[in-house]
């Protein structure tokens, strides 16, 4: 396991609220390598997409056995980047909301807690959609776009 390397991570979600046909990818910087990761799914939802794509990604970094470094992810979710602050919360209450029924995407949020107690995850929110924001956060949003359009014409 290589220790040290700074690991920056960019990720997006999107679904067509009509047609349920989602998407999500990931841009991801190992020093200055970059390799680019992204999938189409169905019956899904924009906050199911953008579990996703942190979920894909850190699964990647634990593969190539970089889970010992810090890894930065940039998120324009709130959903996703809150999830730190809720974690003790959920967990307490065994991910069951107020009313007694299961929270949204049960099954994601506690795949993406594991990762958060597990590997050294350091969430940042960025702006959505902003033509003078981060360019790899502009990159990430292009890149699921195209995708959901595409699943579209299937």
């Amino acid at each position: 396991m290589q220790s040290n390397l700074i690991i920056k991570v960019y990720t997006d979600g999107s679904c067509h609220t009509k047609q349920l046909n989602g998407a999500w990818a990931s841009i991801i910087f190992i020093g200055n390598d970059k390799t680019i990761l992204s999938g189409v799914e169905f019956d899904t939802t924009h906050n199911r997409m953008e579990l996703q794509a942190v979920i894909k990604a850190v699964a990647y970094l634990k593969e190539l056995d970089l889970t010992g470094n810090s890894i930065d992810i940039y998120s324009d979710s709130q959903y996703v980047v809150n999830l730190m602050q809720r974690k003790e919360k959920l967990k307490n209450r065994h991910f069951i909301t107020n009313k007694g029924t299961p929270v949204q995407n049960v099954d994601l949020v506690k795949m993406l807690i594991s990762q958060i107690e597990t590997f050294q995850l350091n969430f940042i929110k960025v702006k959505a959609h902003q033509k003078d924001g981060d360019l790899n956060n502009r990159e990430v949003d292009k890149i699921v776009r195209q995708l959901v359009r595409k699943a579209l014409i299937k």
